[in-house]
């Protein structure tokens, strides 16, 4: 099956993996019709190799053109750092023996297989392990594997037919394709669209991060499948829970990722997204919310955090969609309907889908102030808004009021409706409400002395305006100081093994 290569027999692994590489470099060159650059390549060979190559050497190459799968990766610590010389080895499922090699300077290896099969790869060094078993599909395709130095052991295979659990195997399409390699400060934070999407992303992303899983069903869904591979994946997770509190968010969304690989449970690719989306690596975690929702598309949670990561990286149609799609998985649960009603107001135009749901929400919750205001603004914000659809809005925000004496954006929206009208002294009764249920909404300040300002009450203007700057400047020193508690990931995309560049 395959050529099995002793320990001593590693020097021959590297000239073979150079071989491949410069391989695949001439193919590339002579593509791009580079015969200077492709007349170099084969010096490389000479001045390497001499001018015969090995028999063995030969064997692999042909097997690569023959279009031999290569999987490689790099081998990495629990900071994201690359590891160097550690042992890499690449066992067949009940095939005796294996392949051997050890990382380059980058943290790579890679080796040659055939076109299908379940493998082992296994990556030591220091006393420390990782284990993969990846599922090789007849397609061709080039593959690439990561491996976590983080767990202490021997991380061995169980042999073939020993009767012990088989090991959670993660098909190579569940690979991610991106790595997360370090962190930064998050202090002047950019964002699509204005101020207003940003800190409705970044308030989304806290709510986000305290959904839970529905009850009995979604629990039988999280537990559905678990193998011998579950207990090590709570740990992975619990790791990851605890090096987020002491401030290590780079070993917390990698051993997250661990937990994901051990076990692909909704409760792990919820966790592993969230902590990626917390540390604004918004495309990688809508790239884990996607799989999460794939593989479990009945979890309500998932796809309501898709449509926060969707939401975050611009993807304003398809987030409302998807937060859409989880109110209909259970069209009792609020949360859906808060979060699309929310991006419906900061998104720059009236979104898909999202006025039938919260028409919906309101019809079947009448008592629920929250329902009632997010309907209202899902109707306001439709261009097309008659007198009669105004005389709709008016209602539902006086009925969101009557329910919750404290709804101040209510009360705010009411004074501007009112404001739009001309009718000036009742905008100011209800902006002075919104500030009386809410003394730190500031646009409310901002609006009334405008208000005031158009009637004539100068003095009371400049008041209003001196109060909205001074509760800005404040607001906006603790999103600065919330943003610094935050460190940004800093993400690459999946890593090219050095010897085929």
């Amino acid at each position: 099956m395959e050529m099995i290569v002793q320990p001593n027999q590693s020097s021959e692994m590297d000239a073979l993996g150079s071989i491949a590489s410069e391989l695949h470099k001439m193919r590339s060159f002579y593509a791009a019709g580079i015969c200077r650059s492709l007349l170099a390549a084969l010096g490389i060979l000479a001045v390497l190799f001499g001018a015969s190559i090995p028999a063995a050497a030969a064997q692999e190459a042909a097997r690569l053109q023959s279009g031999a799968i290569r999987i490689h990766g790099r081998v990495i610590a629990s900071s994201g750092s690359p590891v160097s010389d550690a042992r890499v080895r690449m066992e067949q499922e009940g095939v005796p023996g294996g392949l051997d090699t050890m990382t380059d300077a980058a943290g790579a290896f890679a080796f040659s297989a055939p076109k299908s099969g379940s493998y082992s790869l296994i990556a030591k060094k220091s006393g420390l392990c990782d284990r993969a078993t990846v599922v090789v599909a007849p397609s061709g395709e080039i593959k690439q594997i990561y491996l976590v130095l983080a767990v202490s052991g021997e991380c061995s295979v169980a042999p073939a037919n020993s009767g012990d659990s088989p090991t959670r195997t993660m098909e190579f399409a569940d690979k991610p394709a991106f790595t997360v390699a370090g962190v930064t400060d998050w202090t002047a934070a950019g964002g699509h669209g204005s101020d207003s999407s940003l800190r409705t992303s970044e308030a989304l992303t806290r709510e986000t991060l305290t959904l839970k899983p529905e009850g009995a069903g979604s629990s039988a869904a999280n537990s559905a499948g678990d193998t011998s591979g579950g207990n090590e994946a709570d740990a992975h997770r619990r790791a990851g829970e605890l090096a987020e509190k002491r401030g290590d968010p780079l070993a917390a969304v990698h051993e997250y990722e661990q937990a994901v690989r051990l076990d692909p449970s909704e409760q792990n690719y919820f966790e592993w997204g969230s902590e990626l989306l917390l540390h604004r690596a918004v495309l990688q975690a809508q790239e884990v919310f996607q799989k999460g929702a794939e593989a479990y598309p009945k979890s309500a949670r998932l796809l309501t955090a898709l449509g926060t990561a969707l939401f975050s990286a611009a993807h304003y149609d398809e987030a409302a969609l998807r937060l859409c799609q989880a109110s209909d998985l259970n069209p009792a649960d609020p949360e859906p309907y808060t979060f699309m009603g929310k991006i419906e107001m900061a998104a720059p135009n009236p979104l898909p889908c999202v006025e039938p749901k919260l028409a919906r929400f309101a019809e079947s919750q009448p008592e629920n102030p929250l329902a009632n205001y997010l309907y209202a603004m899902a109707i306001w914000k439709a261009q097309s808004a008659g007198q009669q659809s105004l005389q709709q809005v008016e209602s539902l925000l006086t009925k969101a009021i009557t329910l919750d004496a404290k709804c101040a954006d209510a009360y705010l929206q009411l004074g501007i409706l009112h404001y739009s009208q001309r009718d000036f002294e009742k905008a100011i009764g209800f902006y002075a409400k919104a500030i009386e249920a809410n003394p730190e909404l500031a646009d409310a300040y901002y609006r009334l002395a405008v208000a005031y300002d158009r009637t004539g009450e100068q003095e009371k203007a400049r008041q209003e305006f001196q109060l909205h700057d001074e509760i800005k400047k404040r607001q906006a020193a603790a999103v600065e100081r919330q943003r610094k508690e935050v460190k940004q990931f800093l993400v690459g995309g999946q890593p090219t093994y050095p010897a085929a560049r």
